[in-house]
């Protein structure tokens, strides 16, 4: 029942999300849904600007994990990529510059690995003490019936997160994510599909 439940609030949230409108008439959470800004990736993760919607980078690692999983305008702008976004297609990308910056820009790196480290605690794992592997933390089991079930949408975020890191010079920290995604998971909670789509965003 609780998995049921969780499994309608995230269609409806992804809903919300494709047609523009947040609950309450696009109030989700206090995310304003125009406003004109055009956002910048460097400046968002130097913070020196927030998002098109107004939203500090800071800001969006404290939300709560109810606020990451129904929220789905941040992790395109967490983690970008170079192709547009299907679902949020004013998300910005990356083009050769901004990579650039992000694989060489000691704070943007170490902004990145904020970022990371926040969604790796909200899928339940955490590194262990060596801060060397990836390993499942104490409230996995917790936070895997959140998202462990075939063709939960946060698969796809992950293979987002796993080439983003990829991309932006984190090749290391999306090795290990992925090594400890594969001893996690088995066959009746993602599907095959999504094991290629993981292994190939590190390759």
């Amino acid at each position: 029942m609780v998995a049921a439940s969780r499994r309608l609030r995230q269609l409806l949230g992804l809903r919300a999300c494709l047609s523009g409108k947040g609950a309450a008439d696009g109030e989700l959470l206090g995310v304003r849904l125009e406003s004109g800004r055009v956002m910048d990736l460097i400046d968002f993760y130097l913070e020196r600007a927030p998002d098109d919607r107004g939203r500090w980078l800071h800001e969006i690692w404290a939300w709560d994990f109810e606020a990451l999983e129904d929220v789905h305008d941040y992790i395109q702008e967490l983690f970008p990529l170079r192709e547009r976004s299907r679902f949020q297609p004013t998300a910005p990308i990356l083009d050769d510059r901004i990579a650039g910056e992000f694989r060489t820009n000691p704070m943007i790196r170490a902004n990145l690995r904020k970022s990371f480290d926040r969604m790796l605690n909200f899928y339940g794992f955490r590194w262990d003490e060596a801060w060397t592997r990836i390993v499942p933390a104490e409230h996995f089991r917790e936070r895997s019936n959140n998202w462990l079930f075939p063709e939960d949408h946060n698969h796809l975020r992950i293979t987002r997160i796993l080439k983003s890191l990829t991309l932006c010079g984190l090749e290391a920290e999306a090795r290990e994510f992925l090594e400890a995604l594969l001893a996690a998971v088995d066959e009746q909670s993602v599907t095959w599909e999504t094991l290629q789509f993981w292994r190939e965003a590190v390759s």
